[in-house]
């Protein structure tokens, strides 16, 4: 690690630095929000920052992608976020890959529903997040593919938005919705919130579509495209199939090295 990197990393832990909290969100599904947030967090956790990850997605896959079976679990988020009386750090939990989780099932579908009627339902996620927050260097919220209430409540907690976007060019199509959401989240509810950058996912080197996609996203987006691009591999799945991230289960491998570049320069955005 250079000294300059170690010297970001220092001060995101210093007292007086607020923790970070990045939602990774897209509306589209199947574009690595959940394989990055899991990757990213374990090359964070590597840097030598305390992360949490809360999986905000009813599929609970980044549970799954850590190596807990949600579906075992007593609490989940769900409950964290229905009950008042209910804290979040009631339902962390330690994961293998080195970061806490506040994990997710099925129960969470309901939430979209059940939350609506609440009061300040919006801001639920960053009233129980309020109360850990200071435990950590870093949270990345994996949010579900819609634009619903529990994306609002990531957004509404977050100082900082990741949007993965697969090199396709069907993936490009509704970002400017997400980006009018962000803006509007930005307005009225969180004035702190930013873009950190777009990330392009599930990069094939080899095909002329994948590189011109990359390129028309540069084009269009500029320095909100981050430099770092994580390849598509098959390694990707077969860790978070494992429960592992990508840095114990292939630690050589391009993909690896990716999201340590990417958590590099993360930090260094901060």
């Amino acid at each position: 690690m250079s000294k300059q990197l170690n010297g970001k990393v220092a001060k995101h832990q210093a007292a007086q630095k607020r923790c970070e909290v990045y939602a990774l969100a897209q509306q589209k599904g199947g574009v690595g929000k959940t394989t990055t947030t899991i990757n990213l967090g374990a090359a964070m956790a590597e840097l030598g920052m305390k992360v949490l990850l809360i999986d905000l997605d009813p599929q609970g896959a980044l549970s799954a992608g850590v190596g807990i079976n949600s579906f075992t679990l007593s609490l989940t988020i769900y409950d964290a976020l229905r009950d008042p009386n209910q804290e979040l750090s009631g339902i962390i939990l330690s994961s293998e890959i080195g970061c806490d989780i506040a994990p997710a099932n099925i129960d969470l579908a309901a939430a979209e529903i059940q939350l609506v009627s609440e009061p300040g339902r919006e801001r639920i996620l960053k009233e129980k997040l309020a109360k850990v927050v200071d435990s950590y260097d870093l949270v990345l919220i994996d949010c579900p593919p819609s634009l619903g209430l529990l994306t609002l409540n990531a957004l509404a907690a977050s100082t900082g938005v990741i949007v993965p976007v697969q090199t396709q060019y069907f993936a490009l199509r509704g970002m400017e919705m997400l980006f009018k959401t962000v803006e509007k989240v930005k307005m009225r509810i969180n004035p702190d919130l930013r873009l950190v950058g777009i990330l392009p996912t599930i990069y094939d080197s080899r095909t002329i579509h994948a590189k011109e996609v990359l390129e028309e996203l540069r084009k269009a987006y500029g320095t909100k495209v981050l430099q770092t691009v994580i390849p598509q591999t098959v390694k990707l799945a077969d860790s978070t199939m494992a429960g592992r991230s990508i840095l114990s289960h292939n630690s050589a491998s391009p993909a690896a090295k990716a999201y340590r570049d990417l958590a590099k320069e993360v930090v260094e955005l901060a």
